[in-house]
């Protein structure tokens, strides 16, 4: 899967995916590398020699234990006959993605493989600045060096990496490093960087991501992901960067600085156009932290679709500040457009709660747009916390009216995650009783009232069944259907069949256990 250019030899790494084998349902989500895959466009774009080995990707029904953990794809060992095979030429550097926090015991295995096989090859890591499961590495940059990373790259990696490249290969000295922000290594036990300040500030300058260097019939063959899946063919895009609320549980403000940031209404339909003649898309899941914060853009993409005539599906799968969708207009304009999915992130019920949270929330307009969804068939989620620190059992039973209110109003379905700290989250000090990275997932045992959370998600979880059937049964009463067939509507229908395919996995019906 290389392109062949003429600069050195880059080649990028994605982790595996890691499970948490007691909660096959919240852990385990499959994303498609859109970083790594916009990164790996920069670098052709600047004629780099790149390739990619997606650790996941390129055997995603292998699997192996390790303790409570299930890891998917590739194993560390592995690694090395894929460079091998890829070309006879020694690599010049390993770029390897932190993709999510729950991966991080793979990233690691994969970076001390990495040094074992390839001792003279310069390794650096690519922080993922723009997913809410993702963690700032900046604090813990020695868990990498310690595994025997070289370099730590921190903020957007388009940029950065690219000169880190031509550092590598124009054989630099590390010194030279410190003119530039965001890039960490260590030396004589010391560990020198410049905390990432700059943020690209036109992103219509930056390349496509680089899909072709990746083996994405594997993520279709799948057929389930992120987002709700209703087409066999679908690609993750990134439309903007950044999101300007303070949420104390998220990595966002701390690699983003409460900056947001966006790709114009043509460039973003330029891209789907371009995969859409390329490949034949017909999905495209928006992977933005907060894609919505221009109501203005947000109609602008939606009437450069509708212009160019493209026959697609949209799906915002990774949530939007509900607030920034202005109108009921909007949403017709989203709906005409091919909107089919919107995930919204309400939080908590309780004033106090979200106070402490620190996010802003009018309930009244998430119910009402919530309704107006429900009446032009986009199917939506809505995200709650559980167990932030200082909520009470009354703050609870306020987040469960909430759920009627919006059962009631057509929400399609809910998530429900009991808060864990994440690197870079400014309640990370707040918590104790961890002992891995990985452990630090929306199922977080180790947490001393971890089942008398979850006793109360599950609670709600059937009572938001039980309101559904009785506000709006046909919905309901689809989703056995939808199941049978594979046309997900929802992450609600499509988790189960995610979860089948794993314990089918795990008991070597498919696959193989290694």
């Amino acid at each position: 899967m290389s392109i062949k250019s003429f600069k050195g030899r880059v080649v990028c790494i994605n982790p595996n995916l890691v499970l948490q084998k007691n909660d096959l349902f919240t852990t385990g989500i499959v994303f498609m590398p859109f970083g790594l895959a916009y990164f790996a466009g920069a670098l052709l774009k600047n004629s780099y020699n790149c390739e990619v080995i997606d650790a996941f990707g390129e055997n995603p029904n292998q699997t192996w234990n390790e303790g409570n953990f299930i890891f998917r794809g590739l194993h560390p060992s592995e690694i090395e006959n894929e460079v091998n095979y890829k070309s006879l030429e020694s690599p010049d550097v390993f770029f390897v993605y932190a993709i999510n926090l729950t991966y991080h015991r793979a990233i690691i295995e994969i970076i001390k493989q990495l040094r074992i096989s390839f001792p003279n090859v310069p390794i650096a890591i690519l922080e993922n600045t723009q997913s809410v499961t993702a963690y700032a590495l900046e604090n813990i940059q020695h868990e990498f060096y310690d595994a025997g990373a070289t370099y730590v790259v921190m903020g957007e990696p388009e940029d950065r990496g690219v000169k880190l490249a031509r550092h590598i290969l124009s054989k630099g000295k590390d010194k030279e490093l410190l003119n530039l922000d965001g890039i960490g290594f260590r030396k004589d036990g010391e560990i020198f960087y410049n905390s990432a300040v700059k943020k690209i500030d036109n992103l219509d300058s930056l390349a496509f991501a680089a899909w072709e260097l990746f083996p994405v019939k594997n993520y279709w063959k799948l057929k389930y992901s992120h987002g709700p899946l209703t087409a066999n063919r679908y690609l993750p895009i990134l439309t903007s960067r950044g999101c300007p609320y303070s949420c104390r549980f998220c990595v966002i403000p701390e690699t983003n600085d409460l900056k947001w940031r966006y790709r114009s209404a043509i460039n973003v339909v330029d891209e789907i156009e371009y995969w859409v003649k390329k490949w034949n898309i017909k999905e495209f899941h928006i992977e933005d932290v907060d894609p919505t914060i221009s109501d203005k853009r947000t109609r602008e993409i939606c009437l450069e679709i509708i212009r160019r005539e493209l026959n697609i599906r949209w799906k915002i799968c990774s949530g939007t500040k509900v607030e920034t969708i202005k109108s009921e207009k909007t949403i017709e304009l989203m709906a005409q457009s091919g909107c089919r999915y919107i995930s919204i992130s309400p939080e908590s019920g309780s004033q106090r709660v979200m106070e402490l949270i620190n996010k802003p929330f009018n309930y009244q307009h998430a119910v009402k747009l919530i309704g107006k969804m429900s009446k032009v068939n986009i199917f939506t989620q809505a995200c709650f916390v559980l167990g932030f620190p200082g909520e009470k059992e009354e703050d609870r039973k306020l987040t469960r009216k909430m759920v009627y209110d919006l059962a009631k109003a057509g929400v399609s379905e809910i998530a429900l995650f009991i808060i864990t700290p994440v690197p870079g989250s400014s309640i990370l000090k707040e918590f104790s009783g961890y002992t891995d990275y990985s452990q630090l997932n929306f199922s977080p045992t180790w947490r001393k009232d971890y089942d008398d959370l979850n006793q109360f998600r599950l609670k709600l979880y059937a009572q938001f069944l039980f309101w559904k059937l009785r506000f709006h049964p046909i919905s309901i009463l689809k989703q056995p259907f939808n199941f049978l067939i594979r046309k997900f509507n929802t992450k609600m229908e499509m988790t189960p069949y995610r979860a089948i395919h794993t314990i089918l996995m795990l008991i070597g019906i498919v696959g193989k256990r290694i």
